[in-house]
Formats: C-alpha cells, sequence, structure tokens
C-alpha cells in the first residue's frame, strides 16, 4: 500500500504561529459495512428541512458513522486518535511508522496519507488590537460605507435582516461575543445555536483569537444602532477550527466542522480560512486535490451554501487564491479597497490552475469591526470581505426563499455591479441588494468600440463623465478562444477617449470585453 507523504499547514487570513508535529495519519476505509444510520436522530430539524427542499436522501452513505470496529481495531495500533471524519470515511490518528505500516495491511484500510506538519501561519499584524487604528470619522465613515455599497439600506427598508437563516463561523475563537453589546440582541433571542471548540473538544469558544469576534461583528454585529453586517437577525453556530501556539490540528478541525455544521443544520458556512504554499503548490488550487475543497463542495451538495476568503496573497510570491476557495461551488470573495473601489493590493488573484473565474464577487478589504472592548477600529483582509458577502447572502436567501444555495450562488455573481463582465481581482464585482428586490440591473450604453484599420478605441459618452453616481472607472479585458482571460486592468477615467488598443497578430480572433458605469460590452478582432 502506498503512503502519501504530504507537507500539511493551514493559512488563516491573518494570526502568526508557529507549529512542529509528527507522525500524524490518515486511516482511510474500504466501506461502511454493518453500519446503522437514523437521520431523524442525527440531524438537526433544519438540515433535514434542507435536505427535503433539495431532494438530498436523508439516507445517504457519506453520512453514515465510520464502522467502530475498524476505529477500534486501528487504535491497538495507534497513540492517539485525533478525529473522525464521516464524509470520506477515514480517521486521523498519531503513531509511529511501524505501526502505522501494520495498519495498512488490515483488510480493511483503504490507503493512508501521512502528514507531516511542518511550517508557519503567516498573518497580518491587524489581528493585534494595539495596532488597530483607533476610531476616528473615518473609521465611523468606513462603519457605514461597508454595508452601504452593497446597497444594505434596501434590505433594512424591506425587512431583510438574515431571519431564520442559519449561519456556521469556522474561526479561532470569538472572546466576548457572550458578553459584547454588538451581539446582545442575537444572545436575548437565544440566536446562537450551538457552539463547538474543535481544538479542545469542548463548547466553550468564547476566548482565544479575536479574529473570530471580528469576523461574525462583519456578519451580524450592530454598534450604537449602525450595522456593521448585514444578517443580524440570523442565527449563528460558532465553530473554533484554528489554534494559536498549540500542535496543530487545523485542517483536520475544518474538516470536522464542516460535517458538525451541516449536522446541525447550517444554511451557510462563512470561512475566512485557507490552505496554501506551506502545504500546497499553485497548480494544486484546481477545486479537486484539497480535502478541504472536497469537503467543502460535498457540503453545497447538501444544500449549503459556502462562503470563503480568498486569501491575503495577493502581494506575496504566492499570488492566487488558497484552498477551498479554489473549489467549483464556493462563493469565493475577494477584497476592493474602499478608496479606490477597486483590487485591494493584498487580496489574492485568480484563476484556479485549471482556468476556473475566481474570485466570483467581492467586498471590502479593509473594515470596520468589533473588538474585545466592545469599540469600532479600522482591520484590514479578505478574511472581513468574506462575512460581508455571507451577511449578504443571508439577507438575499431570506428575500428568495424558494432559491437553492447554489441557485443563489449564481445570482449573487448575476447583482454583482460588474455582471456580465468579470477579471481576476474582482470576479463579478460588488453584489448589490436591488437585483434581489427588483431583478433589474442598468444596461444603458455608456461607451462604445470605435474600430479603425489597426486599432480599437475606448470611447465614453460625455454625459456619464460628470455622473459621480458611481467610481469613474473603466474595467476591461483581453478574452482567448478558450474563455480565459489573458490581459486585464482598471482605467481611471478622465476624458472621452479612454484607451486605444493597438491591433496585431497576437490579437487575432480574441476578445475585447468593457465595464464602465453599468454597462459591459465586447467586440471580436477579427
Amino acid at each position: 500500500m502506498k503512503i502519501n507523504t504530504q507537507l500539511l499547514l493551514i493559512l488563516i487570513l491573518l494570526p502568526v504561529i508557529s507549529i512542529s508535529q509528527q507522525n500524524l495519519y490518515r486511516v482511510f476505509f474500504t466501506d461502511k459495512n454493518n453500519c446503522t444510520f437514523n437521520p431523524y436522530n442525527y440531524f438537526d430539524h433544519k438540515a433535514i428541512e434542507r435536505r427535503i427542499k433539495n431532494n438530498i436522501n436523508l439516507y445517504d452513505s457519506s453520512d453514515f458513522p465510520v464502522n467502530e470496529n475498524y476505529i477500534n481495531k486501528v487504535k491497538e495500533y495507534s497513540d492517539s486518535l485525533i478525529s473522525i471524519n464521516r464524509w470520506f470515511n477515514y480517521i486521523c490518528i498519531t503513531t509511529d511508522n511501524q505501526k502505522i505500516n501494520d495498519i495498512s495491511q488490515l483488510p480493511f484500510v483503504k490507503n493512508i496519507e501521512a502528514l507531516t506538519l511542518k511550517g508557519n501561519l503567516c498573518s497580518n499584524d491587524n489581528i493585534n488590537e494595539d495596532t488597530i487604528t483607533i476610531l476616528t470619522n473615518d473609521v465611523k465613515n468606513l462603519l457605514i460605507k461597508q454595508t452601504e455599497i452593497l446597497e444594505g439600506k434596501l434590505f433594512d427598508s424591506a425587512g431583510y435582516d438574515g431571519k431564520g437563516i442559519r449561519i456556521a463561523i469556522f474561526d479561532a475563537g470569538f472572546p466576548t461575543v457572550n458578553i459584547s453589546n454588538a451581539f446582545k440582541k442575537i444572545r436575548d433571542e437565544g440566536r446562537i445555536i450551538k457552539t463547538w471548540d474543535f481544538a479542545k473538544n469542548k463548547e466553550f469558544v468564547y476566548g482565544y483569537s479575536s479574529h473570530g469576534l471580528m469576523v461574525m461583528s462583519c456578519i451580524a454585529g450592530i454598534y450604537q444602532g449602525q450595522k456593521i453586517g448585514l444578517a443580524t437577525g440570523a442565527e449563528f453556530l460558532l465553530a473554533r477550527t484554528e489554534v494559536n501556539g498549540e500542535p496543530y490540528f487545523e485542517e483536520e478541525n475544518w474538516l470536522q466542522a464542516v460535517e458538525w455544521a451541516d449536522k446541525n443544520g447550517a444554511d451557510i458556512i462563512n470561512s475566512s480560512l485557507g490552505y496554501t504554499y506551506q502545504r500546497y503548490f499553485n497548480y494544486d488550487m484546481n477545486g479537486k486535490t484539497s480535502l478541504v475543497a472536497k469537503a467543502a463542495n460535498l457540503a453545497a451538495k447538501k444544500g449549503i451554501l459556502v462562503v470563503n476568503a480568498a486569501g491575503n496573497e495577493g502581494d506575496s510570491k504566492w499570488k492566487v487564491i488558497g484552498t477551498p476557495a479554489d473549489a467549483d461551488s464556493v462563493l469565493s470573495i475577494g477584497g476592493i479597497d474602499p478608496e479606490t473601489y477597486y483590487h485591494i493590493y493584498f487580496s489574492s488573484y485568480g484563476p484556479t490552475s485549471d482556468g476556473r473565474t475566481k474570485p466570483n464577487v467581492c467586498a471590502f478589504g479593509e473594515v470596520a469591526a468589533i473588538t474585545k472592548k466592545d469599540e469600532i477600529k479600522k482591520v484590514q483582509g479578505t478574511s472581513f470581505s468574506s462575512p460581508l458577502i455571507a451577511g449578504f447572502a443571508a439577507c438575499a436567501w431570506q428575500a428568495n426563499p424558494q432559491l437553492n444555495n447554489m441557485e443563489l450562488f449564481k445570482e449573487i455573481e448575476k447583482s454583482a455591479h460588474l455582471y456580465p463582465y468579470f477579471d481576476y481581482a474582482h470576479g463579478y464585482g460588488i453584489p448589490k441588494a436591488s437585483y434581489f428586490l427588483n431583478k433589474k440591473k442598468s444596461n444603458k450604453p455608456t461607451f462604445e468600440f470605435i474600430k479603425k484599420v489597426d486599432e480599437i478605441i475606448i470611447k465614453i459618452y460625455p454625459e456619464y463623465l460628470i455622473d459621480n453616481s458611481l467610481p469613474n472607472l473603466l474595467y476591461c479585458n483581453i478574452q482567448n478562444e478558450t474563455g480565459k482571460i489573458e490581459l486585464y486592468k482598471v482605467i481611471q477615467v478622465e476624458q472621452e477617449e479612454v484607451s486605444k488598443i493597438i491591433i496585431n497578430n497576437n490579437l487575432k480572433n480574441k476578445i475585447i470585453n468593457a465595464h464602465y458605469k453599468g454597462y459591459t460590452n465586447s467586440i471580436k478582432i477579427n
């Protein structure tokens, strides 16, 4: 039996940790023979409802328990049992090389993965509250803008606040969520349904890193009457999956948490986490290689909308999105600068290694979030772009309950301000609440292509140059015959004639796409 040795590391998109751990293995089993399963005893009623709504088999074998006899036999050769995974039918253990060879000979063992753990968790120092910008007028303005850019007031006016939607948050801790004024209404109404610390195997999650506190505030927090995030009426499942300064099994924790979230009736998962260069190569970011990407896709098949941060590697050697943001059925969220309204420098880029569009949409990558001192301060990271969209998604789903998760996924893309234009920095752009309330988007021409013998000119219509309702930005890309973007840029518009594209042999049969103030058009170069 072949044992695949890999380097394992999870990258939370903000704090720094060093780790060292040896002899960790995933032992996969051949079957689930002789396992009994009663979905009505196992699942929360909301998980049952979700399966019925989506015509999902209540007796899917992926939900069956792992064979206890197999577990007990492998435990005889193990130092410790770390986790049990139903969906992929394996257990994670620690043991030595000799014993793992003995385990590999057991007739019910399908294969084994050895996980050699070395490396560091990387981050942005803004997670340290002592370094976060103190509350000022610009932070107050940012607090308003981060939901205003999503047209959050339209959801408010229509009475949509995520009520009835259950959101699971996977993060590094939720200190003061149990006492903070930002979540008082959620606590008073009993809308924190369940909590679990997968690192310490207990219910208490209200300590440790403040990252999860800030993330939750960007979904559902309220500060002095102002919404920090949009889903203030939602229900919550809080899972601590990340560990600071302890032996690390974060990927295993994430895999356990996704099953737990499904079991306990999550409609949406927000995961501001990503696995990158210490674990994988760029070419592994194809949505099919990592187990967390496979698990995220499986969660989507079970009717859950999985929302994941794209990553903070845009200004590093890695550059591209991490996993599970690379998964096909994950709504991956990039970051934009709240001052310029285009890509913020650290936000990771698409596409996936197999050429799919990522990120899918974007939100502010610099936000105002709550701290342990119950103050609002400025923080950066796609870790916070993701929960803004998770809260938006909850409101959109409440407004359109007939949609399933993947229909909602596509509608969120269509609602974005650049759609159908896209690029690998912004995806389809910033989702807008108005789309979910009236399904109308402006498509009035704002520019035209002027084709000459050896060049194509993009000309802006004069009346739109003085329209200050939107940032004065032209988005433009060149797309090849396979649909992949070869070049894209954002241009600050200052005059009618914006861009001249010289036609040469390299551009033959390619398509120029452009977007300006709500209007997208294309031209093929013959």
